[in-house]
C-alpha cells in the first residue's frame, strides 16, 4: 500500500472526550496540563467541552455531546486531518448506548494514525513528548488508490 504524509503543526488540534465516569479524572489532567493545553486549539464534544471550559479559562471548540453526534463529528474531523491527537478517556467498565461510535472512532483514529490516548498514563506521555512541541509528518495509508480501478 501506497502512504501519504500529514504534516501537524508545531500548534496541535487536540480533541478531548470523557464519557461520565470519566470526565473528573479528565478534568484533573486538564487542570494539570493547562499550561501545555493552552499552547493549542481544543475540541471536545459537548459535555466534555461545557465542562473544561468552565473550568479551565480555555477556549474549547465545542461539538456535540457523544451519544447525539459528537464522536462521529471528532471521527469526521480526524478524517478531515482537522484534528492531530486524541485524548479519549472512555470507561471500560460501563456499557454505552453509543458503544458502536466509540469503536468506529477509535478505528478512525487508528486508520489516520493520530495519536490518541485512551488513559490518563498515555495522556501524560504523549502531551510531555518533545513532539507536541514541533512540526511532525505522519504517514497514513493512501487507501484512495486503486480505487479507480475497482469502479471499471
Amino acid at each position: 500500500m501506497q502512504t501519504k504524509t500529514i504534516k501537524m503543526a508545531v500548534k496541535k488540534r487536540i480533541a478531548l472526550i470523557a464519557h461520565d465516569n470519566e470526565k473528573k479524572d479528565l478534568l484533573e489532567w486538564a487542570k494539570f496540563n493547562k499550561g501545555s493545553l493552552a499552547k493549542h486549539e481544543l475540541i471536545a464534544t459537548g459535555t466534555t467541552g461545557a465542562i473544561l471550559e468552565r473550568e479551565l479559562g480555555l477556549k474549547i471548540n465545542k461539538l456535540k455531546s457523544g451519544p447525539l453526534g459528537g464522536d462521529q463529528q471528532v471521527g469526521a474531523k480526524i478524517a478531515n486531518s482537522e484534528i492531530d491527537f486524541l485524548i479519549f478517556f472512555w470507561d471500560p467498565m460501563q456499557p454505552q448506548p453509543h458503544d458502536v461510535d466509540v469503536k468506529a472512532l477509535l478505528r478512525i483514529a487508528v486508520v489516520y494514525n493520530i495519536p490518541a490516548a485512551c488513559n490518563r498514563a498515555s495522556a501524560d506521555f504523549i502531551i510531555s513528548s518533545s513532539m507536541m512541541t514541533e512540526e511532525y509528518e505522519r504517514q497514513i495509508g493512501d487507501y484512495e488508490v486503486g480505487r479507480g480501478d475497482l469502479l471499471k
